[in-house]
């Protein structure tokens, strides 16, 4: 374990393999593991599914900027939600810990991902299309993002030891 911390922060679209490869890359690294999206149902008592259909994405949004602003982010790997790039308080905290690794998936792919699924309770506005939420998100990802990695259509162990490798000393 190096003599400073590091959390490295994993940012992307719904579907793009965040939880997965987050759990894999922190037994890689010895790092714990978060899953903010565990950390927000908890505290809500719900789905976050559930929390969009008795609230709304706006205040599914606001809970989980309390969450990322709230969480002890010495040593792991966090998994965050896809809308937590919105949140420019977030984003800073999560840079100011580690690196943030946006992994990038074609809008393909997630689609095929999100559809066989269980609904996912993703923080979005209903009106706009996936196409529109894809490019947006696409510009704050690549905005916030020390590394970006393309995942292709690649395992999640592929990834995280991608990950690992090309993040090198920076973290364990």
């Amino acid at each position: 374990m190096p003599d400073k911390h590091c959390t490295i922060s994993l940012i992307g679209m719904p579907g793009c393999g965040k939880s997965s490869v987050g759990v894999l890359l922190a037994k890689l690294t010895g790092l714990r593991f978060i899953d903010s999206d565990l950390d927000i149902q908890r505290r809500e008592g719900a789905t976050l599914q559930q929390i969009i259909e008795r609230s709304d994405y706006h205040y599914l949004r606001r809970v989980e900027e309390q969450v990322l602003l709230e969480l002890a982010l010495d040593d792991a790997v966090l998994a965050t939600g896809g809308s937590a790039v919105y949140s420019a308080a977030a984003m800073q905290r999560l840079a100011a810990a580690g690196p943030l690794v946006y992994i990038e998936v074609q809008p393909e792919l997630l689609r095929e991902r999100i559809r066989r699924a269980p609904p996912r309770g993703i923080a979005g506005d209903p009106a706009q299309s996936f196409a529109d939420m894809f490019a947006e998100r696409t510009a704050l990802y690549r905005r916030h993002a020390t590394l970006t990695l393309d995942a292709g259509r690649d395992t999640p162990e592929d990834i995280a030891l991608r990950i690992q490798r090309r993040l090198g000393q920076t973290c364990p």
